[in-house]
């Protein structure tokens, strides 16, 4: 490297600073940024190109461009170094193109390319391409430095390979366990009621025993509960493969959020009379555009979940204005969630393991909520503490 030195006038505090930047890098462009800022007064070129190989095609496709000499516009639209890069990643070889045009020509019709692969372990990743426009020619020396970068450049492109890869399976491997969990789950929730119903349903059929009136209520009462706990599960699992492919319609409209409210109190009402909730609505109230049958669907839920995961506890329900539009408190007083477990709370599927096991749910409710208000262009949100209690917040946009 001792010519390069001397021609590219690199000393070995810029080796080093390169040999850091690669080592401490996360993301392999913003390396190349710092990188070419630093070696461009000393190698110059003009334009800057990474093509990597398509895993699918095997051709090579831009991944990185920069336009960094004194004419950026003019010499980003002539020259990016598509007549080589094919080349260098079919070949696997460091290919020159030199201009023909006479010495007299315009700088930017006679353009110098340089194509260097970027290769680990003989698989070919791709390439680096530096152009210059003009002279004067790329040196022996530089070839051989642009060599040395692709190689360090190479490994790090690699290593965030190797880094999404593994996060993309971790993810993977996420989605299976919740799915496993979740058909465990399904089983449970599908079991229970229909051994409630098949239980009281032959119990009422048999004919060698005789109910009073009052007795049969009771149990038609249960296997009507029963029942109707069967259909929000199958709700639940209609809702999420709906919003999972994008085919749930949403009715969009003005909407009154405190009406939408009064509706779902009503209705938490009847279902869970013991539930004492608390509300306090800012007016005037700003109005949003949303479909009210589904934001009413989010605010049941939450009530349903503060019910069920927080049996005692009394609910205050607060909506008020914000800059952005409209914003919903959903508040409890229960056991809070496990902070361990509140990345995971609007994950499909997802179940608290250290809840009760008498507790009932599918792992849907949440997952549909916030499926819903990004729908809306809106977010959910969760603070909770353990032994004080939780709080969801819902974000609306306000109809302008």
């Amino acid at each position: 490297m001792k010519t390069a030195e001397s021609t590219l006038a690199l000393s070995l505090n810029d080796l080093y600073q390169i040999n850091q930047i690669i080592l401490q890098a996360s993301e392999w462009k913003s390396a190349l940024d710092q990188i070419a800022r630093l070696i461009r007064p000393l190698f110059i070129f003009d334009n800057l190109v990474v093509y990597l190989v398509d895993p699918e095609t095997r051709l090579p496709e831009t991944a990185y461009a920069r336009a960094m000499g004194r004419g950026k516009h003019a010499e980003a639209d002539a020259a990016w170094g598509e007549t080589i890069a094919a080349q260098v990643c079919s070949t696997g070889k460091t290919r020159l193109l030199e201009p023909s045009e006479p010495l007299n020509a315009d700088r930017l019709r006679r353009p110098y390319i340089l194509g260097v692969p970027l290769s680990r372990q003989d698989t070919i990743l791709g390439t680096i391409i530096f152009i210059r426009f003009g002279s004067p020619p790329f040196t022996e020396e530089q070839i051989h430095f642009a060599q040395f970068l692709a190689n360090d450049l190479a490994l790090l492109i690699d290593e965030n390979r190797r880094h999404v890869r593994l996060k993309e399976l971790e993810a993977q491997h996420h989605i299976f366990r919740l799915q496993e969990d979740f058909m465990s789950t399904l089983s449970h929730e599908i079991r229970t009621p229909l051994g409630f119903i098949k239980g009281y349903t032959t119990t009422l059929l048999r004919s060698d025993t005789s109910w009073d009136a009052q007795t049969q209520r009771e149990f038609l009462q249960i296997v009507d509960k029963e029942t109707d706990r069967l259909q929000e599960l199958i709700d639940d699992l209609l809702d999420s493969a709906r919003l999972q492919s994008g085919r749930m319609r949403m009715n969009f409209q003005i909407v009154r959020l405190d009406a939408v409210v009064n509706d779902v109190l009503m209705r938490t009402h009847l279902h869970h009379p013991h539930l004492k909730v608390h509300q306090q609505i800012e007016q005037p109230l700003k109005l949003v555009e949303g479909d009210p049958v589904r934001l009413a669907q989010v605010l049941q839920n939450l009530l349903n979940n503060a019910a069920k995961y927080a049996p005692g506890s009394e609910v205050w329900v607060n909506i008020c204005n914000v800059d952005s539009g409209v914003q919903i408190d959903v508040v409890d007083h229960g056991p809070g969630i496990p902070p361990q477990y509140v990345p995971f709370i609007f994950d499909r599927f997802f179940r608290n393991p250290e809840q009760a096991p008498n507790v009932h749910g599918s792992g849907l409710g949440l997952f549909i909520c916030k499926q819903i208000l990004q729908a809306h262009q809106g977010e959910i949100t969760v603070n909770s503490t353990l032994g004080v209690g939780s709080t969801f917040t819902v974000s609306l946009r306000e109809h302008i």
